[in-house]
């Protein structure tokens, strides 16, 4: 083998986590070796955050045209193309993958394509090529979950086969109803097809407000799409005609496709074994400087227990370069993350739900404001609302969201809720009418006592 090259940063993972850790360390001066054994980006640029969002994105389309006649504009019933759909969506991706590239070969980041292998604390053996470190950051990221009594096939797949989808299925079940499972029904159901999503747990995105579930449960239905919530599938078989899924004491589910959406969970870290690090069901648990138990070494984004987001990703990578660059940055605070699902209509969350406020507080104080109340909604044809959790007397802890584009107005409920705002401080703030951004400031006005479009 050649002899090792040096860094003072080795990065294993050129996803979200890792290429923000090698930009920032870069930017500090820091000399930074990334390695990728498929494309810098990672599940997020390729196979997650932007291209399911692209195809969203044309689902919000297609259901404007289904409803344009209800404004006096009549498009007719939508053609889903997904040829030109896929095209359409591949562009968006390359264009950012060629910008992030340049980003990086600016910045004069060594990038090294290959699998990464890890011999020590402060070595990756990449074939016959030995990089070395001061400092080694995980960050490998997640794979999506299967269910080993449910075998992959041409029918049944996962969100990487929902992205290949060359034509639109007349009847898909979908198991699982979090935030994959959710989004993905949504896009399906806007091209056309019947979706029925089968969930173990007695509601949909479970991990948010219980006031959440409920709404957009209620919206699914609306919009046509079937749930079978707490039900445990037994049996899955498949047929020249399609898929049967066998739910324990209730009928079975008839399906084209079958769409496995239990989750992502951690990529195996090649060569992890040759580390004395401490690791819980493949993640590596880090503390609030994301160290590992092994001196110099780091982990971030979906290798990390917690929130399976993209931008707790990028703020990790930036933590950690700035750590090794000894800036001292504060602690990311988990329940201070935003997070979005972005099904129709959207869900849009910071902070804690009312759940874990009783929990933490003991007595607290809500609101929900509904958009029928504001003009913006009542345009853009939407239904939901804004609920605020409160500390009893204290700050606003929580602001929980449903409706379209709801998830724009996150930035200013993370603000709210970071900088622990009562409500008497977000209330004479003036926010632009017409506009849904108003929905957040009167839900803060009926918090505080001064109601303007809500009753008392």
């Amino acid at each position: 083998m050649s002899e090792p090259d040096e860094a003072d940063v080795l990065v294993l993972g050129a996803g979200s986590g890792g290429y923000a850790c090698a930009l920032r360390a870069a930017q500090l001066g820091l000399r930074v070796t990334l390695v990728e054994k498929d494309k810098v980006g990672g599940t997020c640029l390729h196979a997650g955050c932007i291209p399911t969002k692209a195809m969203l994105h044309a689902a919000e389309i297609a259901d404007t045209a289904r409803h344009s006649a209800s404004v006096g504009v009549d498009l007719g019933e939508p053609r889903i193309d997904m040829g030109r759909v896929a095209a359409y969506r591949q562009g968006v991706v390359d264009r950012l993958f060629k910008g992030l590239t340049g980003l990086i070969a600016g910045r004069g980041i060594d990038v090294v394509a290959g699998e990464g292998r890890v011999v020590d604390a402060h070595t990756v053996a990449v074939g016959d090529r030995m990089l070395r470190g001061r400092h080694l950051v995980l960050a490998t990221g997640s794979v999506a979950k299967t269910i080993p009594s449910i075998p992959l096939s041409d029918k049944v797949i996962t969100s990487d086969g929902a992205l290949a989808l060359t034509a639109v299925p007349r009847r898909v079940a979908v198991l699982g109803g979090g935030v994959i499972g959710v989004e993905f029904a949504s896009v399906l159901r806007s091209f056309g097809a019947e979706v029925t999503i089968v969930e173990a747990l007695p509601r949909l995105v479970a991990a948010e407000d219980e006031a959440l579930s409920a709404g957009l449960q209620r919206a699914f239905r609306q919009r046509g799409i079937a749930t079978r919530l707490g039900a445990s599938v037994s049996g899955v078989s498949e047929s020249g005609d399609g898929i049967r899924l066998e739910v324990d004491g209730d009928e079975p589910v008839e399906a084209d496709l079958l769409l496995v959406a239990v989750g992502r969970g951690p990529a195996p870290v090649p060569g992890i074994e040759n580390l004395a690090v401490e690791t819980d069901r493949g993640y590596v648990p880090v503390d609030e400087r994301c160290r590992t138990t092994v001196e110099g070494v780091y982990a971030v984004g979906d290798l990390v227990p917690g929130l399976q987001l993209a931008h707790r990703g990028f703020a990790q990578g930036i933590l950690v370069a700035e750590v090794l660059a000894g800036l001292g940055p504060a602690p990311i605070v988990e329940s201070g993350i935003p997070r979005v699902t972005y099904c129709d209509p959207e869900v849009a969350s910071v902070g804690l739900t009312e759940a874990a406020a009783r929990e933490k507080y003991g007595e607290v104080e809500t609101v929900e404001y509904n958009l029928a109340g504001n003009g913006k909604s009542q345009i853009l044809q939407t239904k939901g609302f804004v609920k605020l959790v409160r500390a009893k007397d204290g700050p606003v802890v929580g602001v929980h969201m449903l409706g379209a584009r709801v998830g724009e107005q996150i930035g200013e409920a993370q603000l709210i809720v970071g900088w622990q705002a009562h409500p008497e401080d977000v209330a004479p703030l003036v926010h632009a009418h017409p506009t849904q951004n108003e929905a957040l400031g009167e839900a803060h006005l009926a918090l505080a006592g001064k109601p303007l479009h809500a009753h008392a």
